[in-house]
């Protein structure tokens, strides 16, 4: 097996370090360099690996359900409400002081951004 010996300073690195463009005529041509660094996989300090993969390994194999259009339409929906919410200056105090009340408590959101998606996902129901 071969070893991945990173430039001093770089303890590990995980993710795509080149991608495929999905969008060129040439991407069937075009590889995705994956590296992936895991601690509770083994003992072993050598726990970083790297992957080649091709368009194949990329691409969705079954069609979209409807239950996951769904899901993918209340992300956009809570997510535009969330930026609307951080710049609507009426509520930043508010969202500001109740953020702050709620933050230290057990289950409380620990980010601001976090704590708008909580309060927008309520508000659309």
């Amino acid at each position: 097996m071969a070893k991945v010996r990173w430039a001093p300073g770089i303890e590990f690195i995980s993710g795509a370090l080149k991608k495929i463009n999905k969008k060129s005529q040439h991407a069937a041509d075009q590889e995705m360099l994956l590296a992936t660094h895991r601690v509770a996989a083994t003992t072993s300090k050598d726990c970083t690996r790297i992957y080649l993969r091709g368009i194949e390994s990329v691409t969705r194999s079954t069609p979209v359900t409807a239950d996951e259009q769904a899901q993918r339409t209340r992300f956009a929906t809570v997510a535009r409400a969330v930026q609307a919410r951080k710049q609507d200056l009426t509520k930043i105090a508010g969202d500001l002081a109740a953020f702050n009340a709620q933050k230290d408590n057990p289950n409380g959101k620990k980010t601001m951004r976090s704590y708008l998606w909580m309060v927008c996902d309520a508000e659309l129901g």
